[in-house]
């Protein structure tokens, strides 16, 4: 992985010693499945998020890592308490720097596959299989979950809009159908995420996206679930005014940002391109099976509504961790 801030890679060389210092082999011999969630302030939701989680997914078996972001309260001794490996970070840098170090501690501890959550407990556990299925079955390097595929709790018409929005803003810019690009439950193997340049400190979907796509991985969507947060509340778009919850001014601010960021890894991954002269388009095993190519574009493929890969349907009743 290369930084492009020698300060993070300070920060991160030292969670990571600490990390395997705490754990040692658990570390180090991860099983097939890293579950990676990033944490902000979240003690009283991240406990029952973690117990919830399954032990085994699609037969494998999984490890929970959670990266405590500068955390001010107890959310990574109730990580740890609930069965998870914690990565406790003592400077808050923002959930894409939180990502991009579990990301990496997944990685060299030896993980094939990469599964993400949030910490607010808004995803379906259940639902990881059904995510997870196609990329384990060589159908797609990497795949999103989506509520406009699946279906939402949240009746904010302006949140709703911003989905359509920047799917639309997205698929235009990669040539790549995509229905949903901020949707945090996703499966990806563990390589592609060391493949692609990350280096936003927040907003980091749209950049791990857009990255994944410009460098010719397949991508696949399939319907998922989001539920509304019923513990502690959003850290999205925070601004000098977000105390006042204000949603209209918290959403502006959010979609302003993700954006920014959005466009600014487009040109980026435009340049490289222009730099190298292709896409550096990834060796994959994915042998299309429930995925098509749509020809629109470098690694320009999409899923239809319901997978096709063994195994992708919701199990009845997954195994709980403890």
């Amino acid at each position: 992985m290369i930084y492009s801030n020698p300060e993070d890679q300070v920060v991160d060389d030292s969670a990571i010693k600490v990390f395997i210092d705490a754990y040692g082999e658990r570390a180090t011999h991860l099983p097939p499945v890293a579950i990676v969630i990033a944490a902000y302030n979240e003690a009283g939701a991240i406990g029952p998020v973690v117990e919830a989680l399954p032990a085994e997914i699609g037969g494998l078996a999984t490890a929970v890592i959670v990266v405590a972001d500068g955390c001010a309260d107890s959310t990574a001794a109730e990580a740890g308490a609930a069965g998870a490996l914690v990565a406790d970070v003592p400077v808050n840098r923002g959930q894409g720097a939180a990502l991009r170090l579990g990301y990496r501690l997944a990685r060299e501890g030896g993980a094939a596959y990469i599964v993400t959550t949030d910490a607010d407990g808004q995803y379906n556990p259940a639902e990881m299989a059904t995510v997870l299925a196609p990329v384990v079955a060589g159908e797609a390097d990497f795949v999103t979950g989506s509520r406009r595929l699946g279906s939402q709790e949240t009746k904010d018409m302006i949140r709703r809009t911003g989905v359509r929005f920047f799917a639309s803003t997205v698929s235009m810019l990669t040539g790549q159908k995509i229905s949903d690009t901020t949707f945090g439950l996703r499966a990806m193997r563990a390589e592609v995420t060391g493949a692609v340049q990350l280096s936003q400190p927040q907003y980091q979907a749209s950049e791990l996206l857009i990255g994944v796509i410009t460098h010719g991985y397949k991508v696949a969507e399939v319907p998922a679930t989001i539920h509304r947060r019923r513990v502690g509340e959003s850290k999205k778009g925070q601004n000098p005014l977000y105390k006042l919850h204000i949603p209209g001014v918290n959403n502006f601010f959010y979609g302003m940002r993700f954006a920014r960021v959005a466009y600014g890894t487009w040109w980026r991954e435009r340049q490289r391109i222009r730099r190298t002269g292709s896409s550096g388009s990834a060796e994959s095993s994915a042998s299309g099976s429930g995925v098509r190519a749509n020809g629109s574009g470098p690694g320009s493929v999409e899923t239809s509504a319901s997978s096709a890969a063994p195994g992708a349907g919701r199990p009845g009743d997954p195994a709980k961790r403890t």
